[in-house]
């Protein structure tokens, strides 16, 4: 997967950071191809690549299906994991840095993980989810532990208004003492999604603050919709 790592050390970072530092969340084209994003979706199918299946209307997430990889990774996921990991990893700390918060992540995702394991963190979030018709996502923030990451990706499998109509990606920015903003986006078939897991830190006139941020997925009027949900950090159960 040497290519694929190459194709993430040559992105334009410097505006990633940037988008990153300004809305909270990045859009990276053309990340993966369409052979992989096909493979991808081939193999929810194949039931020894997962650890569990998660029917979301059971717990009121929504309404869909989706699958926890098990250990050890697909070569694609564990490549786009350890590469994105540290160039995301010095947005993270200068978040921390600016909000006052006294958390320090590492260089390297294996001292990551290896963060999360002494904590009891070691099942994979790594997930790919499906939805049909109807089909949504409640607003929620994927921490699953005391040790967490605070940036996720999602690549997107299928190419909207073709594959699927509706089915909107949708952050919501809650400023203190002010209203909800909505955000809805909608990747393409092989785009990368970078955004933020539970908050960011916004510039006011006296000083920084935090805003908090959920995300989840409008309702999909036809078709299939399925996304990789790339977490860094591991969780307890």
């Amino acid at each position: 997967m040497q290519k694929t790592s190459q194709k993430i050390a040559a992105l334009h970072w410097e505006s990633i950071t940037e988008d990153l530092h300004q809305k909270g969340f990045a859009i990276v084209p053309n990340v993966i191809t369409d052979e992989q994003c096909e493979a991808l979706k081939t193999n929810y199918a194949t039931p020894t690549l997962y650890r569990k299946t998660v029917v979301m209307e059971r717990y009121r997430f929504g309404l869909g299906e989706y699958k926890y990889f098990d250990y050890p990774l697909p070569n694609l996921i564990q490549t786009l994991r350890t590469s994105l990991y540290p160039k995301l990893a010095p947005i993270a700390n200068a978040w921390m840095k600016v909000l006052n918060i006294d958390t320090f992540f590492p260089d390297t995702h294996k001292e990551l993980l290896q963060q999360c394991h002494a904590n009891n963190q070691q099942k994979a979030t790594v997930l790919i989810l499906k939805y049909g018709k109807g089909g949504f996502n409640t607003l929620h923030q994927d921490l699953y532990g005391a040790v967490y990451f605070p940036i996720q990706t999602v690549l997107f499998l299928n190419e909207p208004d073709e594959d699927f109509t509706g089915g909107q990606f949708v952050l919501t920015e809650q400023t203190p003492r002010a209203q909800s903003k909505a955000i809805v986006l909608q990747p393409k078939k092989g785009d990368l999604l970078i955004f933020t897991t539970n908050f960011r830190p916004v510039k006011g006139t006296k000083g920084y603050y935090r805003v908090n941020m959920k995300h989840g997925v409008s309702e999909i009027h036809s078709g299939e919709r399925h996304t990789v949900g790339i977490i860094f950090h591991d969780a307890l159960s």
